[in-house]
């Protein structure tokens, strides 16, 4: 199956670093003109590029945006909301500030870029909107309370989307990414211990890598994927697909193949 996206105008918010640059990036590698947002232009590849400083909490900035996009490409074809923020703490310390951005960011900047494209694309018929969600929208964490109630609404929030846009050409969909490790969770600086214990809980024994993520979104921003819309796509390894997934490692360490 050739997943052609050669030309495809992609838009990747948080896109100066981490997963989002290497989403970005992949696409890039498929023959799209990727347009990176992030926060602030640090952080943001030295090689000609489109990059832009956009803040996904304020609509004004994300409206003005797609507009200079739509006018400089003339079209919008993916928006991929990479943009998050993570606030670790239990409910009862939860600082009010941080329970705020949370939604601000997470939510909130999925809703005002999606508002933002979809002129756009229902000028053109077409288009696709994949929302980063996580498996913390699945089964939460201790202290990840935000973190996951935020994520949790914006499963909500692309199912919503892609029945409403569905008589446009507009596909919405959402990803769950298990254990990629970043700056931001800090997963691969952690003692060993502490790493066993995470990787035990996953069927693909190993940390994600950004690639595995990029690689799903590419199909999803596919004609391959036209008829998958209000979905969400669990990408996290197998994560406690079982109750102890590890045991299946230590029964092949005990009978390997012949």
């Amino acid at each position: 199956m050739l997943l052609d996206l050669q030309g495809k105008v992609v838009v990747v918010t948080g896109a100066a670093r981490g997963i989002g640059a290497a989403i970005a990036d992949v696409f890039v590698s498929e023959g799209c003109t990727v347009v990176r947002l992030d926060l602030a232009s640090e952080g943001f590849p030295a090689d000609p590029r489109v990059d832009l400083v956009c803040d996904v909490r304020d609509g004004g900035a994300t409206r003005r945006i797609a507009e200079e996009i739509e006018g400089r490409f003339g079209r919008i074809d993916v928006l991929v909301n990479n943009a998050g923020v993570l606030a670790e703490s239990p409910i009862e310390t939860m600082d009010d500030a941080a329970w705020d951005r949370s939604f601000e960011v997470n939510v909130g900047g999925v809703f005002r870029m999606s508002k933002a494209v979809i002129p756009a694309m229902k000028r053109q018929g077409a288009g696709r909107i994949i929302n980063a969600a996580s498996f913390a929208a699945i089964v939460p964490s201790v202290g990840s309370g935000a973190y996951a109630a935020s994520k949790a609404a914006v499963v909500q929030l692309t199912r919503v989307l892609a029945s409403e846009l569905g008589p446009y050409g507009i596909t919405v969909n959402a990803y769950a990414p298990g254990m990629v490790p970043t700056a931001m969770n800090g997963f691969a600086d952690m003692p060993q211990a502490a790493q066993d214990r995470l990787l035990d809980t996953l069927s693909i024994r190993r940390w994600e890598t950004p690639q595995d993520v990029a690689q799903l979104l590419v199909f999803l921003a596919s004609d391959a994927a036209g008829y998958l819309t209000g979905a969400l796509l669990d990408i996290s390894g197998g994560k406690l697909a079982t109750q102890m997934p590890q045991r299946a490692y230590e029964l092949a360490a005990e009978r390997p193949s012949a």
